[in-house]
């Protein structure tokens, strides 16, 4: 299955009462094991969980820690962009040049890599000194 059929299925399955804005995302490991994920809101926190979260969440679950490419679909007029702490995580898993594919239900599409999503992104070597 595809990473956009994979995020385009799951997507149904966001948790989504306050916003009712649906977001699925699909991961490819470097393994070939594709994860899901959706947002996830609640009344405390009605902004939620991001859809990335959840994907990279069921990647380290299953003992993968490796992202190859991602795909992450909405029901909005532009491709729907990552939010910044998803921009971390994806950049915590994956190298520079992997894919970030962002997607509209309608068809388009607008593709990063890593680097370009998060430019400047904070990483273990700027703890060397601690």
């Amino acid at each position: 299955m595809s990473l956009k059929d994979a995020a385009t299925q799951v997507r149904h399955m966001a948790y989504a009462p306050y916003s009712r804005f649906k977001v699925g995302a699909a991961i490819r490991a470097t393994s070939g094991t594709v994860y899901t994920g959706v947002n996830v809101e609640n009344v405390a926190y009605p902004e939620g969980t991001c859809a990335e979260a959840g994907a990279i969440a069921a990647m380290c679950a299953a003992g993968d820690y490796k992202i190859a490419e991602v795909f992450v679909i909405a029901d909005s007029p532009e491709p729907v962009p990552c939010c910044g702490g998803c921009r971390q995580k994806i950049a915590e898993f994956a190298e520079p040049g992997v894919q970030v594919t962002m997607a509209t239900v309608d068809g388009k599409t607008k593709t990063v890599t890593v680097a370009e999503l998060l430019p400047g992104v904070f990483t273990a070597a700027h703890m060397d000194r601690a």
